[in-house]
């Protein structure tokens, strides 16, 4: 029998009064939302390093 059961259906709330299924279903909401906003940088860095490549080639010192 193992020592830490699986929290499924029936799972009494967490101390805080959320069921395993809404603490599952809003940490999978903030994963996606982390997701999305790791895309958004990563397109916004790429833009970044575009334009510097951009500039430091127009640079004639």
């Amino acid at each position: 029998m193992p020592l830490h059961p699986r929290p499924g259906r029936g799972s009494p709330p967490t101390p805080d009064g959320e069921t395993p299924a809404a603490e599952l279903a809003r940490l999978r909401a903030r994963v996606a939302e982390l997701e999305a906003a790791e895309r958004k940088l990563n397109a916004e860095r790429d833009i970044l390093r575009a334009a510097a490549k951009y500039f430091a080639g127009e640079t004639r010192w």
